[in-house]
């Protein structure tokens, strides 16, 4: 439909057509320029993607030494989703040529981040990434998702139960698949299925000793994903 000349200058007037066109949604920006200075893997480089929200860029930001001297590349940006993570993993793990993605998500989702989400919906986003990898020849790393019995920025909702239940749909189409799952819950939770202080002030964001745990668990996993 055509908008009538007055009513697209009015629009226009009020930014709204303006906003539209200027929207990245996605924060596909977010690491346009890092991609493009990013030289193409050696022969013999091992490359892994950590694609993920504010749990997995505030890894680096917590834990620079575990990344550093490693063809470690991470692609988290804070409060994505899986809808958001699938619309840029083309340009931030495909076209990087990893060995392997790590992919870390679905917790946003449950918070509503980006409006009302069904744990189907999350599991479609992440099949459709782990498929997008896979037809590219990259090894796929499934990641539970990691404890939460409350958000910060949402403290009516209660996610602890829907964390879980997610959790059994990642590992089970891992197994079916035959992808790695990465089980950080069971080696966080505490016994309201949250992370307890020592792991995550705020009960969602790593503390250095919550990432301590996660990083034999990630090693460990990758490893496999370079012999298979």
């Amino acid at each position: 439909m055509k908008l009538k000349p007055t009513l697209l200058a009015l629009l226009m007037g009020l930014g709204i057509i303006n906003g539209i066109k200027g929207q990245d949604w996605p924060n596909l920006s977010q690491f346009q320029e890092d991609n493009t200075k990013l030289s193409k893997p050696t022969a013999n480089e091992n490359r892994v993607v950590f694609m993920g929200n504010s749990i997995t860029i505030g890894w680096i930001d917590s834990r620079p030494e575990f990344f550093a001297d490693k063809p470690y590349v991470n692609r988290g940006i804070s409060g994505q989703t899986t809808p958001q993570m699938l619309v840029r993993f083309r340009p931030d793990v495909i076209k990087l040529q990893p060995k392997v993605v790590v992919l870390l998500a679905g917790t946003n989702d449950i918070a509503g981040n980006t409006g009302p989400s069904t744990l189907e919906m999350i599991m479609d986003n992440i099949k459709s990434m782990a498929d997008l990898a896979t037809a590219n020849d990259i090894k796929v790393i499934l990641s539970s998702s990691l404890p939460a019995s409350k958000y910060p920025w949402k403290p009516e909702m209660q996610p602890a139960q829907k964390i879980v239940d997610l959790n059994k749909m990642i590992k089970a189409y891992a197994e079916e698949k035959g992808h790695i799952y990465l089980d950080y819950f069971s080696a966080m939770a505490d016994e309201r299925n949250g992370l307890p202080k020592k792991y995550a002030n705020d009960g969602v964001h790593p503390t250095v000793e919550g990432y301590k745990v996660m990083e034999p668990l990630v090693e460990k996993a990758i490893a496999e994903a370079l012999q298979n």
